[in-house]
């Protein structure tokens, strides 16, 4: 096949992509729109019209931001194929007479940079502009800059490590690099799970234990209840960057923990809070985190397969503007230019990770012995968070990794009552 069909094909995909994402995002702001002035009946004794109006109005926004961001990102990815600039810069950079593995990870560094600087003005639109609007932003322009700084800092630290990694296995590993650079890749994954907590997040929040006092007894109990450690209960202060509530659950071992956003913990009664715990626990027990790194190693097993099967094959390197193979220009192409063809399979991981909350919903609810607390905690950080509470049923099914409102409340009242 030609550099010229390979193109061709590719910017058909594309075009594709983009169209069925932007329909997607259509279809969903038009449900909104439709559902605007009508609280769903389930929902009524939650939420006042008002507030659910200014619900659907934050998710109508978020939409067309998306789609601006989305249409800018595309213009741009394709103006730099279709001008050919991957290979420009290529050559611009060989000029250097850098060693191989430097000017690869050059290559990815100043790449890197240009797609951020093309994000940044959407970064600071959603958060000075539409977070601020909505009452969510409580960051400052000074924050945002540091935040900006470390993620930056943070991601050359990655892309050393993991590309300097790559092109060593590529280069010494023989027929089998692809095996060894997976393992290699996992590993770093799971050593990054390990540091992240203690050495990673704490760049950008405060972690405290539990303040003495009845949150506190509450979650002792539900935790020496589910053997969770309680040392593993962390209070994050994400009040300093916005008003969003969540909760979430990272780390092995000895350094696995659950972490709170304060402003949940202002939202949430102790018993709502216990339940959102037991969830956050279930995800623990039913070992989601090890399964998502699992299904993450054949995923880059076959990634990285693919990859060595087209490592020698020149019209691919052509098409997308290069002038001659190498380990670098194959990471691009794949990098930047495989969304197209995966993207369908999008819903299967989207699946995967409702299947996962649907059972840590379950386990929170049999450990518990109610459905009430989970249930309430659930409604609150719906309406706080100006949830979309009906999404088109096509657009979730593609984007959201957590069911909406409405079916989780469903399953969790589907589940049969708990036996003393």
């Amino acid at each position: 096949m030609s550099a010229h069909t390979i193109l061709i094909i590719f910017i058909l995909f594309f075009i594709l992509e983009f169209a069925f994402k932007a329909v997607l995002i259509l279809l969903n702001i038009h449900e909104s729109k439709k559902n605007r002035g009508s609280v769903p009946s389930w929902f009524k004794e939650y939420i006042d019209t008002s507030k659910y109006e200014k619900s659907t109005a934050y998710t109508i926004e978020k939409g067309f931001l998306t789609l601006l961001s989305d249409s800018v990102s595309s213009i741009v990815v394709l103006a730099v194929i279709l001008t050919g600039s991957f290979g420009v810069l290529d050559e611009i950079i060989r000029r250097t007479s850098m060693h191989p593995y430097l000017v690869g990870i050059t290559y990815f560094a100043v790449l890197s940079l240009f797609f951020y600087l093309v994000s940044i003005p959407f970064k600071i639109y959603s958060q000075f502009n539409l977070e601020d609007k909505y009452g969510f932003n409580r960051m400052t322009v000074k924050i945002f800059i540091l935040d900006q700084l470390k993620g930056l800092g943070i991601s050359a630290v990655v892309l050393i490590i993991v590309l300097g990694a790559l092109f060593f296995f590529m280069d010494k590993s023989g027929r089998l690099w692809w095996i060894i650079a997976s393992i290699g890749i996992i590993g770093f994954q799971v050593v990054i799970n390990i540091l992240y907590p203690l050495v990673v997040a704490p760049l950008f929040n405060k972690f405290s234990p539990l303040e003495e006092g009845e949150l506190k007894k509450t979650l002792e109990q539900m935790a020496e209840k589910n053997d969770f450690s309680v040392k593993g209960i962390f209070v994050m202060d994400g009040s300093k960057r916005s008003a969003h509530s969540n909760a979430y659950f990272t780390g092995f071992g000895r350094v696995k923990r659950i972490v709170l956003f304060d402003t949940l913990i202002e939202k949430l009664t102790p018993s709502q809070l216990a339940g959102v715990l037991a969830h956050e626990i279930g995800h623990e027990k039913k070992h989601h985190l090890l399964k998502g790194l699992i299904l993450s190693f054949f995923v880059t097993v076959f990634t990285f397969f693919i990859l060595d099967r087209f490592m020698n094959y020149l019209p691919l390197y052509q098409a997308f503007g290069f002038h001659r193979a190498s380990y670098h220009a194959i990471l691009v192409i794949i990098s930047f230019c495989t969304g197209p063809f995966t993207f369908f399979l999008t819903p299967l991981f989207t699946m995967w990770s409702r299947k996962h909350e649907y059972e840590a919903d379950r386990y929170a609810v049999e450990v518990s012995g109610n459905k009430e607390d989970l249930k309430n905690g659930l409604i609150v950080l719906a309406k706080e968070n100006l949830a979309n509470l009906i999404p088109h049923p096509l657009y979730s099914f593609f984007f959201y990794s957590h069911p909406t409102l409405g079916e989780r409340l469903k399953a969790i009242e589907s589940i049969p009552p708990i036996e003393n």
